[in-house]
């Protein structure tokens, strides 16, 4: 059912109806007119929304003028911070990050006041208090939003990297991950292993395909319980929602870009959300030319606009993103990734969830999909695996009760929660699944909804192996940072979600670097001896061959179901061949198990736009939803 909302019936022509002083100054100026004044304000009283925001970001009204105007109204002086020195000692006494939460800046004291530059005047009471406690006595000025932003970033970026570097507490971060101490570990394991070998292979060889085997059954019967429960609906029927839409921040990361114009920007234009409500920040690094130029030759809407990070110790996703927290306005927080087309109404569809959710509901994740998936037999075979994960698996996972590992994109989270948890791992390589455990040990939950977000599969090997090998190597620090007290992971968690982490995390690792051992088995048709068979009664042999083929059975029935719900069950067949894809993981496990050692942070980075999808796999939909003209909700 889609998300409805049901607005009051307009009185802009009432008797009643008052023009503010800002509209009125609008008007004369001739920026707005009569009408658009009106319909501003009644947009500012039904979205609860500044009505000084809802001029910049309907009618690209700049914050120069606005700054203007309230000069005129509230006798204030404009003041450019940008070209006159200020009191750093008072901004580090009152704090960047509440400086910039709160849009004011300690400018300097004149006489016994302490003059507060502000871009939103007409909030300023609302902080007074604050204000006061930390400077006693102060004075209002003014300035525009940029010049606010530039200010405080020069005098304390500084401390603003070093705070997104370190934002989760040291005990649930990877940051102390000691790289020197894993290679004594690995090389002592690795020389007993070795010794065992020489000594004993067949009985070696028989402990780890025990494990695998054993692994391999526990995993088929989590996909057959997923595959009981993923169907059970959620209930779509939403109460209506009255005009109250939260305002959204959506924080797209992005390095060495060089097509926004022409994708990235068209899809956010498609987005239907009120866009006075839509805050859109594109996160790049601060020597990340290509992506700055790309920017330079586009043309930005007043609501999409570029946060640059500064450089500092390490560069990842989740640095970038914990540094634009700072500088997102919305009480919903999402991410999407710079190749991602997400359904219109997908900001409507999160709105309405969580309007409609329990409070311990922090984060919904949506469904992601490819458009290239006829490009090669890799993407089929990677959209195969992704319909099988994000529109089986996970949904089995939440309505099981188990931990969620959240994907690195589609996601949206209740601002206050992702700030009390401290954002994300900014060290952590797969920094969305360790915040789905943080989140789970809160005692928050993460529930999937029912919206699609396409993207670009890794179409070819060698950049395939890396992503999947940076996948794996978070996966593994991710495991081993909450396993540091397994007693604590077991009283946060409980028993279910406990067992649930181990099979979810360290089973995956486990099983990819095992799954040699259990394909070896099926050289055995074909003729081969296989050195394990003295180990094995015919009845164990013939029920070994029956796990492997119910195993099979079962992954096969979860990619017919998952594809059936992405309408692309034309690549079934393909199914078939994942005992060709699934190498590459291995092999991906095995090169991210060894970047433990030597480069634990660094961040691969994928590159996109190398692969476009033939005509089959666009298949009419992802064209039209990236061609269309934008449809805004309205809100007249």
């Amino acid at each position: 059912m889609q998300p409805t909302f049901a607005l009051p019936p307009t009185n802009v022509g009432a008797p009643h109806f008052r023009l503010s002083p800002l509209s009125q100054t609008l008007i004369s100026l001739g920026m707005v007119s009569t009408s658009e004044a009106m319909l501003a304000q009644r947009s500012s009283r039904i979205t609860g929304q500044r009505l000084a925001d809802v001029y910049g970001h309907r009618y690209s009204i700049s914050s120069l003028t606005l700054v203007t105007v309230f000069a005129e109204l509230y006798g204030c002086q404009i003041v450019d911070p940008t070209r006159h020195t200020i009191d750093s000692d008072a901004l580090k006494l009152f704090g960047a990050q509440s400086a910039l939460r709160m849009s004011v800046l300690p400018w300097r004291r004149l006489g016994k006041a302490m003059v507060i530059l502000t871009d939103k005047p007409d909030q300023f009471l609302d902080h007074l208090p604050k204000l006061v406690a930390v400077f006693g006595a102060v004075r209002m000025g003014l300035t525009t939003s940029d010049q606010l932003h530039s200010t405080i970033i020069a005098h304390a970026s500084t401390t603003m990297v070093h705070a997104a570097e370190s934002k989760v507490p040291v005990d649930q971060s990877c940051r102390s991950w000691n790289a020197r101490k894993a290679g004594i570990i690995c090389a002592t394991a690795a020389i007993g292993l070795s010794v065992a070998i020489y000594f004993a292979p067949a009985i070696v060889l028989a402990v780890f395909a025990a494990i695998a085997i054993a692994l391999l059954v526990m995993t088929t019967f989590l996909k057959i319980a997923a595959m009981f429960v993923y169907h059970e609906h959620v209930s779509e029927n939403l109460t209506p929602l009255t005009g109250a839409l939260p305002r959204i921040s959506i924080m797209i990361p992005l390095f060495r870009e060089n097509e926004i114009a022409d994708h990235l920007l068209s899809r956010l234009r498609d987005l239907n959300y009120p866009t006075e409500l839509l805050d859109i920040c594109l996160v790049l690094e601060s020597d990340d030319s290509t992506t700055r130029n790309a920017l330079g030759r586009a043309v930005l809407p007043t609501w999409i606009r570029p946060i640059i990070v500064p450089q500092g110790s390490l560069r990842t996703k989740p640095r970038a993103l914990n540094y634009a927290l700072d500088f997102a306005d919305g009480d919903i927080i999402g991410v999407y990734d710079a190749e991602d087309a997400p359904e219109s109404d997908q900001l409507l569809k999160v709105a309405a969830r969580f309007a409609n959710s329990d409070p311990k509901v922090a984060c919904l994740q949506g469904v992601l999909d490819y458009y290239n998936d006829s490009s090669n037999w890799l993407t089929r075979c990677f959209t195969i695996e992704y319909a099988s994960w994000f529109r089986v698996i996970l949904p089995g996972l939440e309505r099981l009760g188990l931990v969620v590992p959240l994907g690195g994109t589609t996601l949206f989270f209740r601002r206050k929660i992702l700030e009390e948890l401290g954002g994300w791992d900014a060290h952590n390589v797969t920094e969305d699944a360790d915040l789905g455990v943080r989140l789970a040990r809160a005692g928050y939950r993460t529930e999937l909804i029912n919206t699609v977000t396409q993207e670009e599969a890794n179409g070819r090997a060698w950049p395939w192996v890396k992503q999947r090998s940076r996948w794996l190597k978070g996966y593994a620090i991710t495991y081993a940072v909450h396993m540091r007290s397994p007693r604590k992971l077991w009283n946060d968690l409980g028993p279910r979600k406990f067992w649930g982490v181990h099979l979810l995390f360290g089973g995956t690792l486990i099983q990819f670097v095992l799954a040699p051992i259990l394909w070896s088995f099926w050289l055995l048709p074909f003729g081969v001896h296989h050195p394990l068979l003295n180990f094995l009664s015919p009845a164990m042999f013939w029920a070994l061959g029956a796990t492997f083929f119910a195993s099979e059975a079962v992954s096969l029935t979860v990619a017919w179901l998952a594809l059936g719900q992405a309408n692309k069950r034309w690549l079934w067949k393909w199914a078939f061949s994942l005992q060709l894809y699934f190498p590459l993981a291995a092999m991906a496990a095995y090169k991210g198990l060894a970047e433990l050692v030597w480069k634990p942070f660094y961040w691969d980075k994928t590159m996109h736009g190398v692969l476009m999808p033939r005509a089959r796999g666009w298949r009419g939909k992802f064209r039209a939803s990236t061609s269309q003209p934008a449809r805004r909700a309205s809100i007249e």
